[in-house]
């Protein structure tokens, strides 16, 4: 699938960086380093802007090292950037540890992943179909 892109920042342009990668990283794109102290949150602009094929959305989401090693999470994991938007794509992230962390132009923040999805016609009914699980919530399939 081609998707349109306006590179803003000075890194290239993000890329799968395996053939079996499902997302590509998205970097920092800062004039000068920014520091995130706990439990603060910030938005960190990429210097990206793109254009979706109608029926996908592009997913940012946490960055595994990142949130195992210094608690650097995205706070709205995963956030979605729509078809029709066009401004900077921008990573919400937060500060879960005891540490200040700095961010710096160029790091590696948050990953990007493009999937198709579908729309949904609502159809009102009075009963639902039953089915084993019924109105089991939270833990509810798990081994007993």
């Amino acid at each position: 699938m081609k998707i349109k892109i306006i590179n803003k920042s000075r890194h290239d342009l993000p890329k799968y960086e395996t053939i079996a990668s499902a997302g590509m990283d998205l970097r920092a794109s800062l004039t000068e380093s920014r520091i995130l102290k706990p439990l603060e949150r910030t938005i960190v602009g990429t210097g990206l802007f793109i254009e979706l094929p109608i029926g996908t959305e592009a997913q940012v989401r946490p960055r595994s090292g990142l949130a195992a090693k210094k608690g650097i999470t995205v706070l709205n994991a995963p956030g979605t950037i729509d078809a029709d938007y066009r401004g900077e794509i921008g990573v919400i992230l937060v500060n879960l540890s005891n540490e200040d962390f700095t961010i710096n132009n160029g790091e590696r923040i948050a990953q990007l992943v493009i999937a198709k999805h579908e729309r949904a016609d609502w159809e009102e009914v009075t009963e639902l179909s039953s089915t084993d699980r019924g109105e089991g919530g939270f833990g509810s399939t798990g081994t007993k």
